[in-house]
């Protein structure tokens, strides 16, 4: 089973995060995780934040756990680039262009994942519920006294 986990539009450019990611690309999970918390790059955070959130994917929507996990492959590509321009001398102006990436990680795990057992209702049980409810109230309003209605006195004066 393969668990997916994407992080868009990212404000680093693909090449540096990419430098970051063929580094710990063909590592085991828990080797890679180490090793990103030593590089001292920006994008290393990134990707780590990446790897942490198909692992959290992997547990929580499929019941797998840390030991059955590796790590396939991390592809970083590049994303919407913003333009902007700088102001220069006699009225003109320099491009700017702010690149952005995606990265995307997959796990694979040799695991079947253990699927949830569903919770099943007993029928009869929903039913008295609702007969003692009608019946509570019934009682209630048989033993309630209602209000008497009052006249207001006004004062002239």
């Amino acid at each position: 089973m393969i668990i997916k986990a994407t992080q868009k539009n990212t404000r680093q450019t693909a090449l540096k995060v990419r430098l970051v990611a063929n580094a710990v690309k063909g590592m085991k999970l828990e080797d890679a995780i180490k090793q990103l918390g030593v590089i001292e790059r920006k994008s290393s955070i990134v990707v780590l934040k990446v790897i942490r959130q198909a692992i959290a994917n992997a547990m929580n929507n499929h019941g797998l756990t840390f030991d059955d996990l590796t790590l396939k492959n991390i592809v970083v590509t590049g994303g919407p680039s913003y333009k902007r321009f700088r102001a220069v001398s006699r009225g003109r102006a320099h491009s700017i262009i702010k690149r952005t990436c995606h990265v995307s990680v997959e796990l694979e795990s040799g695991v079947v994942p253990k699927e949830a057992a569903p919770v099943k209702k007993a029928k009869n049980a929903a039913k008295v519920e609702k007969t003692e409810t009608v019946e509570e109230k019934k009682v209630a309003t048989k033993t309630a006294k209602k209000p008497v209605a009052t006249k207001k006195v006004s004062k002239k004066k």
